[in-house]
């Protein structure tokens, strides 16, 4: 798939405040400071599309953007930052539950973990969720480039251990690094094999 345009449209600070659901979409969720904005920017060919940051929890709204005007990429708050009072984090959950249960067009959740850390309980807990919600969800784990390929291979295959122990069937993962651009292809055609499963759906 090639990304010929990809514009913001607009931020929601409330699951139905989020633009119209007459496109396909897909989500991108993890914790704070994992990399989000920056998969995403990395997706669309612009540096500049989704505002990263340094500082974890900086996204705190639904931010969606508008790929080659037929589907949607949405950046979703973090969780998981301490710094974050408990009211914040609860209403940032709530609002995160409240897309991703009465999103119509959400395709599939990009659900997205750090390759350099052990099995998380937060992550682990999302992925649990997402699991009883019957949510289609694919793993991307980040920051690959940091790790040698034997590290790498050993940190996935004990997530995927892990994992094992509750799943009959693994869930569907990419490898990713923004600096190496690595897996960008592969997600770009996921998703466009996905799209065209469902594109009479849309154009309809």
């Amino acid at each position: 798939m090639v990304i010929k345009s990809a514009e913001f449209i607009k931020s929601s600070a409330r699951a139905d405040q989020c633009p119209p659901p007459d496109f396909p979409e897909y989500a991108f969720i993890g914790r704070s400071n994992v990399g989000k904005s920056t998969l995403i920017n990395m997706l669309a060919g612009n540096k500049r599309l989704a505002k990263t940051s340094s500082t974890p929890g900086k996204t705190r709204l639904i931010n969606h953007f508008l790929i080659n005007s037929r589907w949607y990429l949405v950046d979703l708050p973090g969780y998981g930052y301490a710094r974050a009072s408990r009211e914040l984090r609860r209403g940032m959950g709530k609002l995160v539950n409240r897309y991703i249960e009465n999103r119509t067009n959400l395709l599939c959740l990009f659900l997205l973990i750090d390759s350099r850390h052990s099995p998380l309980p937060a992550d682990l807990s999302v992925i649990q969720s997402l699991g009883e919600k019957q949510v289609p969800f694919v793993l991307v784990f980040t920051k690959c480039d940091k790790l040698s390929a034997g590290q790498l291979d050993s940190n996935l295959n004990n997530y995927l251990r892990h994992l094992g122990r509750n799943w009959e069937k693994l869930p569907r993962y990419f490898c990713t690094s923004a600096l190496q651009k690595s897996g960008k292809d592969e997600i770009l055609e996921f998703i466009n094999n996905t799209n065209n499963a469902v594109l009479t759906r849309f154009d309809g």
